[in-house]
């Protein structure tokens, strides 16, 4: 049997229908793919690259555990700078205190002899801690006034006159007048006995214990003086002087009688460190002590042997 003949209709249908299904096919192998985001016109946007780990730290362990191919390269870290090697705190210390001031300097002490002294009495006797008229010489009553001053002025009571006590009382007082620093005498000068209103005399008074040196009834100058005590007493009357002796020491006693101008057997009228320090507190053994040595030292300079010497009441 020959082969069938279809009519053109039939053959144009079939192809058609075969056509139909290639398409359906091919859409049916498409739609399994991911879809992809749409770009510009007519293109697609390529997929993004794989995205890699965070890089790890030196210490960092991978995320899940071991991993599979060679470990991941990283750039390794930049070489810290060296440092000084770490040490336990040294325990505190103290530190050091600074080294105390010095030592103000001592200007007067107990023993000293000057007219600086003087006006540190005279100063000191303005303002109520000396009681008596200056003598220069540095004792013991001087050393408790100069204490005086200094407690109540808040400084050491070193007793002596250093920089800083001899500033402050500058600063307390004024210069003193010739008056303050060299007073007649600490009381007042007794009227002269008649005996001693002719020549040249040293008129000596127990009662108001002054000396005064005249010539010819005139007062020359006056000046503090003590007297022997109730059991060696000075002796009273009308005596001349017979021996200077400037640098003079007893040889009873052993102790020192500069200026002395003897009178009476071993009595003189002489100076007294003794007497300039501690005052009418004490006593001689017989002799006049004055305790100015200035004014001692002057009337020295003045008196000659033979000149008269009365002693009174």
């Amino acid at each position: 049997m020959g082969p069938m003949r279809t009519s053109g209709r039939g053959g144009g249908t079939r192809a058609a229908a075969a056509a139909a299904v290639g398409v359906v096919a091919l859409a049916t192998l498409t739609t399994g793919c991911r879809v992809e985001t749409a770009g510009a016109a007519g293109t697609t946007a390529p997929a993004p690259p794989p995205t890699a780990s965070a890089r790890p730290t030196d210490d960092a362990k991978p995320a899940g555990g071991a991993t599979s191919g060679p470990p991941a390269r990283s750039t390794p870290p930049a070489p810290a700078s060296p440092t000084a090697p770490r040490t336990s705190a040294a325990p505190a210390t103290r530190s050091p205190s600074p080294p105390p001031p010095p030592e103000p300097e001592t200007l007067m002490r107990t023993g000293d002899t000057s007219e600086r002294v003087r006006e540190l009495q005279a100063r000191l006797r303005q303002i109520g801690h000396f009681d008596r008229s200056p003598t220069g010489y540095y004792g013991t009553t001087t050393q408790a006034s100069v204490q005086s001053f200094q407690g109540k002025r808040g400084l050491p009571r070193t007793g002596r006159t250093d920089t800083v006590t001899w500033e402050r009382l500058l600063g307390m007082t004024r210069k003193p007048t010739a008056a303050e620093l060299k007073p007649p005498t600490e009381r007042e000068v007794a009227k002269p006995d008649p005996r001693c209103m002719k020549g040249r005399v040293m008129c000596i008074s127990k009662n108001s214990r002054t000396l005064s040196w005249m010539i010819d009834g005139r007062v020359v100058s006056s000046m503090d003086v003590r007297f022997g005590s109730e059991y060696t007493p000075t002796r009273e009357g009308t005596f001349t002087v017979f021996w200077k002796s400037r640098h003079h020491v007893s040889t009873l006693y052993d102790s020192p009688m500069p200026y002395a101008m003897f009178f009476s057997g071993g009595q003189a009228v002489h100076y007294s460190s003794d007497f300039a320090a501690r005052g009418y507190s004490g006593a001689s053994h017989g002799c006049v002590n004055v305790r100015d040595e200035a004014k001692i030292a002057a009337l020295y300079a003045q008196v000659k042997d033979g000149d008269k010497v009365v002693v009174y009441r």
